[in-house]
């Protein structure tokens, strides 16, 4: 049956606190992140991902704090991203408790820390997070954005994809911004194309919003791991409910 699909809630933090948009924008509180993230960590997620969506100076030291907090309440693989832009941010994470990173903006613009970081740390601890949006101005292509979404480049998804396994990812989060918190379901066509041509990983992001969102990411968008956000943090959908969902529907999860 090949490895375990990974059911992964992620919560974004700003100011202290766990928070949910939707298109990355409208931005309402989701609760105490420690809590949280011990409370996946008992329901069986298989990992748990923390973005601290502002990352300012002073935010940082608040958020490397919270890291370890976290780190102490789960037993499970903990990926965590924002404001990394050097390596030492990344050894900063790894040792407050992160067992990955997650960089987004600073891959892009700096593309040597993805290589730096496989070097050093190896690449299994190089999480390559990339926002992207399909842009009926150009055909239907997906462009990459910057800073939390705010920012387009004119770089394609699939080849900034491929450039950052080359470079020695160990995987991709892709985020659809045209499905974010809309609840509609993840971009599989993308998802497909994306997990197609690459060897490494894939987690899908953006669009969960029913049980079948998620089936349908692992089946037609061929994601290795599927994250979500407000449907973990708002009650909607329960983990142990999911997993036994999808080992239902033929889905190789660990219950």
């Amino acid at each position: 049956m090949g490895l375990a699909k990974r059911i992964i809630p992620c919560l974004y933090v700003k100011d202290g606190e766990t928070v949910k948009g939707v298109n990355f924008v409208g931005l309402r509180s989701a609760g105490d992140p420690v809590e949280l993230g011990k409370a996946y960590s008992e329901q069986g997620a298989d990992e748990l991902v923390f973005l601290d969506i502002t990352a300012s100076f002073e935010g940082r030291k608040t958020f490397t704090s919270m890291v370890q907090r976290v780190a102490l309440e789960i037993n499970i693989p903990f990926t965590v991203g924002g404001g990394v832009h050097e390596l030492a941010d990344v050894e900063r994470l790894l040792f407050a408790g992160a067992d990955k990173v997650s960089m987004n903006s600073a891959a892009l613009l700096h593309p040597e820390l993805i290589e730096e970081t496989a070097r050093r740390f190896g690449s299994q601890v190089c999480v390559v997070a990339i926002d992207a949006k399909m842009e009926p101005q150009t055909d239907g292509e997906w462009r990459c954005y910057l800073k939390g979404g705010r920012e387009r480049t004119e770089h394609d998804l699939f080849e900034w994809a491929h450039e950052a396994q080359e470079r020695g990812a160990g995987e991709i989060l892709f985020t659809s911004m045209n499905h974010d918190g809309v609840k509609q379901g993840y971009a599989n066509e993308a998802l497909a194309r994306l997990a197609d041509s690459l060897s490494i990983p894939v987690i899908a992001s953006g669009g969960a919003g029913a049980m079948e969102h998620f089936r349908d990411a692992f089946t037609l968008g061929h994601a290795d791991a599927a994250l979500a956000a407000s449907v973990f943090h708002f009650g909607q959908i329960a983990i142990p409910e999911l997993k036994q969902y999808l080992h239902n529907e033929g889905i190789n999860v660990r219950l």
